[in-house]
């Protein structure tokens, strides 16, 4: 059996294993670690955690996530209501700062508005994420920052990554801060250190935008 085969089948296995994903009309295809998922799933967290279930599997160094949210037929919401559902939803989010907005169309929803921390824009997805009729969600959301010092930021965030248990300590990770830019280079082993990675980054303050170019090795 191939390493391809090999990294094919785990796919298939970890996303059978896992009871939040309706594997039914999911198809898996890899080459040398670059795996493409294909099909449709019934709701819009499944599309989510069936990117999440494969990057779980050693080896996987890309994961495509080509799967189409189907809604079941009483899943449907119009526009109307769906934008009204998420926007109450954002409102009653501890999480999720005043000032975000959400409209819809066909399922789709978008966010707009201004949030100080990555991790709040990302606070702002979860919470319509799980909504009935969502199919996709599209991040609009700004970051309203002021100007940080790049050695403050490469500072704030090479600390973050020292104290992560993910991030083993001879790490190759470079971080190199541009105004309230960060670019993240260098080589984890799986998506769970490389995950961890780029939420250090996004959690420093002053941090407008991350620039991935993180290889995994899988």
């Amino acid at each position: 059996m191939t390493k391809t085969t090999d990294i094919r089948e785990a796919v298939e296995a970890e996303l059978d294993f896992d009871p939040l994903v309706d594997t039914s009309a999911i198809s898996v295809k890899n080459i040398n670690g670059d795996v493409a998922l294909n099909g449709t799933v019934p709701s819009y967290p499944q599309y989510l955690e069936a990117a999440a279930a494969a990057q779980r599997v050693a080896g996987v160094k890309r994961v495509h996530n080509h799967l189409a949210v189907e809604l079941p037929d009483g899943d449907y919401r119009d526009d109307v209501q769906l934008a009204t559902a998420a926007n109450n939803a954002l409102l009653w989010d501890v999480t999720v700062p005043v000032g975000i907005e959400a409209t819809a169309h066909d399922g789709n929803i978008t966010l707009t508005g201004t949030v100080r921390y990555g991790s709040q824009r990302t606070a702002a997805e979860l919470t319509v994420a799980g909504l009935i009729g969502v199919r996709n969600v599209k991040d609009e959301i700004g970051i309203d920052y002021d100007a940080a010092d790049p050695v403050d930021v490469t500072v704030l965030v090479q600390d973050a990554l020292d104290r992560n248990a993910l991030v083993l300590d001879d790490s190759d990770v470079l971080i190199n801060a541009t105004g309230n830019t960060v670019r993240l280079t260098g080589h984890v082993r799986t998506w769970a250190e490389h995950n961890a990675v780029i939420d250090s980054a996004w959690m420093a303050s002053g941090v407008y935008d991350v620039i991935d170019d993180l290889v995994i090795t899988g």
